[in-house]
């Protein structure tokens, strides 16, 4: 079984930046992708963005250019430096992980961005 804890989220003025982290534990595998996806209010879940491990990226066009996802192997551990950030930006953060078959979701930080 795995286990996603997120920590990070908060509320932020426009303009702003906040660092999300989510830390996996139990059985991962060395050959995985991990992520981080928003909700808003009466929207549907979107992916942010996602890093396998190899380092390749994907990102979301509304927030390429004031997001970077990072990830340390060792620690098991994503990271989303969202910078710049927007009122559209407001959601609840989920982390994701997917390895062979299954995946796994963190139980979701708030981001508020709002003067």
């Amino acid at each position: 079984q795995v286990q996603l804890v997120e920590s990070g989220g908060g509320l932020v003025q426009p303009g702003g930046s906040l660092r999300l982290s989510c830390a996996a534990s139990g059985s991962i595998f060395s050959l995985n992708f991990m992520g981080w996806y928003r909700q808003a209010p009466g929207k549907q879940r979107e992916l942010v963005a996602r890093r396998w491990s190899d380092g390749s990226t994907i990102y979301a066009d509304s927030v390429k250019g004031r997001f970077t996802i990072s990830r340390d192997n060792a620690k098991n551990t994503v990271y989303l430096q969202m910078n710049n950030l927007k009122p559209e930006d407001t959601a609840v953060y989920y982390c994701n992980l997917i390895q062979g078959s299954a995946t796994y979701w963190g139980q979701g930080t708030q981001v508020t961005v709002s003067s």
